[in-house]
């Protein structure tokens, strides 16, 4: 397990303690759409206002040209969100890289946009140096940019007097630790998505951990394609076949398993009112193409995660916004809901499957974070979570 100083841990009254959030959230018209990673960051800040700290929260949003600030980068909307759901006003300040402004005990207050100040995407020393010198404690709680070192995330760490992790990131990284680590087996993963080449490296890393490893959605048409079934025009990246093949060879060598579907169901065209027809793997025609699992598929997969001791889900299994489409996911979303194993699930479309089918509350943990997610799957080693853990060595 990471060793890193916990927020929680520390005494923080009085002391100014500048948190990196992640409130990178949809805005349209000025107006938050979807708030719900500003709601997973109020722990961290609701802890530091109790504990007496003045408080500093940034974040970045959207993509803003570094140097040039224009009202749509502000984080303006947000800060009304946040306002709202602390019951106290909640301060917005540009320009704060040089300091010169004053956060009141048991303020929080928000700084603007930090991916439009100069050096911050580079991680210039400059730039974390002032960051730090606003601080007594660094606080990183945005774990959805831990896989990348910047000035907000990696080089205050550095320079500040203390760093540590906020609650958020904590709780992820015990999370991801207890599937990943010292996971109970047996172990699964679900990997879904439209191509092989995006996921390669996670699988790769993944077959050599998990006791079956399912595939899902365009990934699993090229396994099935491996195995020598007719995909028609399925998406199928066919340059990988070989690579899939070497994947289900691996595992079978150690006694582990890459279930492939024994039924499927087809459409002519990608279309909402396309009509589903449910066929087995082997009927495949020319012009079909694979939108989802079948009933006995997605039973076999319901029953692996019911017996399963640890279930990591990244990806549909299959074209689910399409409600005739959906019934091998929410197949798999029910078994995840039910199962005693302990579940982890990250990533956009697998959070949308989880809201569409209504298990929530009845995942073990959900990841916040996509590329730090599948970046922590694939073994590596996120540039955030090791400044942590060095400046937790003294």
């Amino acid at each position: 397990m990471a060793k890193f100083i916990r927020m929680t841990d520390l005494d923080l009254k009085g002391k100014r303690v500048f948190i990196r959030a992640d409130l990178n959230v949809p805005v349209k018209d000025g107006k938050v759409t979807s708030d719900a990673r500003i709601t997973a960051s109020l722990p961290t800040i609701e802890f530091a206002l109790q504990a007496g700290a003045r408080v500093m929260v940034t974040s970045h949003l959207g993509r803003p040209t570094e140097g040039e600030f224009k009202p749509e980068d502000s984080l303006a909307p947000v800060a009304e969100v946040m306002s709202a759901k602390l019951g106290k006003p909640v301060r917005l300040i540009q320009n704060w890289v040089d300091g010169g402004f004053d956060v009141a005990e048991g303020e929080v207050v928000l700084l603007e946009n930090c991916r439009v100040n100069k050096g911050e995407k580079k991680n210039l020393e400059e730039t974390a140096k002032k960051y730090a010198a606003l601080c007594d404690v660094f606080v990183m709680d945005a774990f959805g940019t831990a896989h990348r070192a910047e000035a907000s995330t990696y080089g205050i760490a550095q320079f500040a007097p203390v760093a540590c992790a906020g609650i958020l990131v904590s709780q992820e990284l015990e999370a991801l630790d207890k599937a990943l680590a010292n996971p109970a087996r047996p172990m699964v993963a679900i990997v879904g998505g439209s191509k092989v080449s995006t996921k390669l490296t996670v699988l790769e890393a993944l077959s050599e951990k998990v006791d079956q490893l399912v595939v899902g959605g365009g990934i699993a048409n090229t396994f099935l394609a491996a195995t020598g079934k007719n995909v028609g025009k399925s998406l199928c990246e066919h340059e990988l076949i070989p690579t899939a093949k070497a994947l289900i060879e691996k595992m079978e060598k150690r006694g582990a398993s890459i279930p492939i579907a024994v039924d499927v169901v087809v459409g002519k065209k990608f279309d909402a009112n396309e009509p589903a027809v449910l066929k087995n793997a082997d009927e495949v025609a020319e012009d079909d193409m694979i939108f989802d699992i079948g009933p006995r598929s997605a039973q076999q997969l319901a029953d692996i995660i019911m017996t399963a001791g640890t279930v990591v889900w990244n990806g549909p299994v299959g074209v689910f916004e399409f409600d005739q489409f959906g019934n091998g996911t929410k197949k798999l979303a029910e078994a995840i809901a039910a199962t005693q194993a302990f579940t982890l699930a990250g990533g956009g479309d697998t959070i949308a499957a989880i809201q569409k089918y209504g298990i929530y509350d009845k995942v073990s943990y959900i990841s916040t974070a996509g590329g730090a997610f599948l970046e922590y799957l694939e073994g590596k080693v996120l540039p955030a979570v090791e400044i942590l853990e060095k400046r937790a060595q003294g």
